[in-house]
């Protein structure tokens, strides 16, 4: 999968459906969204972390009660909107289903990763700031191996998947 096709089959669509739930979105989560995607599963490669770790989906989710699967699903900012989009893609919301589903799921994956980055208190960083963005991913998805090295191009090519869905 490239950032271009990720952006038109799953971003869009999900930031539509999430907009319709009261989660607005901008062209900062679309480029936050598919750079963390890119940059937790090696450019779109990877549903299941390296070595059959436990992440699973294109943002590389882990499924244990401390995961951030968990705190989708019991945060105040995203509990209500977690069991709505679990209802309405007909997955229960019971962490461990939610957690075998978001690897091949990708309405699903994305939505979480959506309102994982809606739970934080901090307003997404401007498209222009990669730098605040690596800070910001850091935060919320807390990398056990971090690759600093190779956001920037992550960065690069969701900037160009972004303008590209307007042409």
């Amino acid at each position: 999968m490239t950032p271009a096709l990720c952006i038109r089959l799953t971003v869009d669509p999900v930031l539509a459906y999430l907009a319709g739930l009261g989660v607005k979105s901008d062209d900062r989560a679309r480029v936050m969204l598919l750079a963390i995607g890119g940059q937790e599963s090696g450019a779109f490669k990877a549903r299941r972390q390296g070595g059959n770790g436990p992440a699973r989906g294109w943002w590389q989710f882990e499924g244990g009660p401390m995961s951030a699967t968990a705190e989708v699903l019991t945060g105040g900012a995203t509990k209500r909107l977690a069991e709505r989009v679990c209802a309405d893609l007909q997955v229960s919301t019971d962490r461990a289903t939610v957690y075998a589903a978001l690897e091949h799921n990708d309405l699903l994956a994305c939505a979480f990763a959506r309102l994982l980055l809606w739970g934080s208190p901090k307003a997404l960083p401007g498209v222009d700031q990669p730098d605040a963005g690596w800070g910001y991913y850091l935060s919320r998805w807390h990398p056990g191996k971090p690759h600093p090295e190779t956001w920037a191009g992550h960065w690069r090519e969701a900037l160009e998947a972004v303008a590209a869905n307007r042409l």
